[in-house]
């Protein structure tokens, strides 16, 4: 494809690499940003930037943050003895949405999968225990996506809860679709799932 210039072909290569961004959707995204005044890309450019040297990972709870402690884990009007545990820091943008939790979050960053080799050694699994063992956390809410592998995680992180420490665990009720990811339940589902959460027995 000698007649589509090497800059314009590297730039949708960088797209595609994009989760669910296909060859032709990178291609009109590049198209897009061509149009664009110059001013508008160069910022575009810029945010991206920043956002990738800026952000990093909470040191109390590992969600995403502008500085060493994310916003939520300093109010001092959270809960801090109530913890929800998520998969992934963009599961914590849809339960706040929610407005339904006050609580405090925990990100694993992943799930257990030994079919991938992901153990709780490859996750923030041991950091969520050693949070625990402080004596501040009373309840564990686990919602963790309604699969097999967030089943598998929950029940995990719950069995271990009830033999070596005394804090209850929950489970987000199942008003949230088996199979589906947080991060696309709408709110009133997910808040409501909170609200109706279960305890682990």
């Amino acid at each position: 494809m000698s007649y589509i210039p090497k800059s314009f072909q590297e730039a949708v290569k960088a797209f595609s690499q994009l989760p669910s961004i296909g060859q032709k959707s990178a291609q009109r995204m590049v198209m897009h940003l061509l149009k664009l005044p110059e001013e508008k890309t160069i910022n575009f450019a810029q945010a991206l930037l920043k956002v990738k040297q800026s952000i990093r990972l909470c040191e109390s709870c590992y969600a995403y943050s502008d500085d060493s402690v994310c916003q939520i884990c300093s109010n001092p009007k959270r809960d801090e003895t109530l913890v929800c545990v998520v998969e992934n820091p963009t599961d914590i943008f849809a339960i706040e949405e929610s407005a339904q939790y006050q609580g405090v979050y925990h990100v694993l960053h992943g799930r257990l999968s030994p079919l991938e080799g992901i153990g709780p050694e490859q996750i923030k699994m041991d950091q969520l225990f050693k949070r625990v063992e402080k004596g501040l956390i009373q309840e564990v809410i686990l919602a963790m996506n309604p699969d097999v592998e967030g089943d598998a995680t929950a029940l995990y992180v719950a069995n271990k809860l009830s033999k070596q420490y005394a804090v209850k665990s929950s489970r987000i009720a199942m008003g949230v679709p088996m199979g589906s990811s947080l991060e696309y339940t709408d709110q009133i589902t997910l808040g409501r799932a909170i609200a109706e959460r279960r305890q682990y027995k």
